[in-house]
């Protein structure tokens, strides 16, 4: 049986910090930016973590 692949998508979207969680990217910071204000931009650039009740379905997903 050949090895199973990661979702190059998932790959590409998150990354795991130092303890085990995982890292993810906010949603609405890439384009239509003019009428977002200048504090929600800033917010929207930091990381968050997945929550807790997605995690198994990410990790499956990168088959950690």
């Amino acid at each position: 049986m050949p090895k199973m692949k990661t979702k190059a998508a998932a790959r590409k979207r998150f990354d795991f910090t130092g303890t085990g969680k995982i890292k993810r990217k906010h949603a609405y910071h890439s384009h239509i930016l003019t009428k977002k204000e200048t504090t929600q931009k800033r917010n929207l650039d930091h990381t968050a973590l997945v929550s807790r009740d997605d995690e198994k379905r990410v990790k499956r997903m990168l088959l950690k």
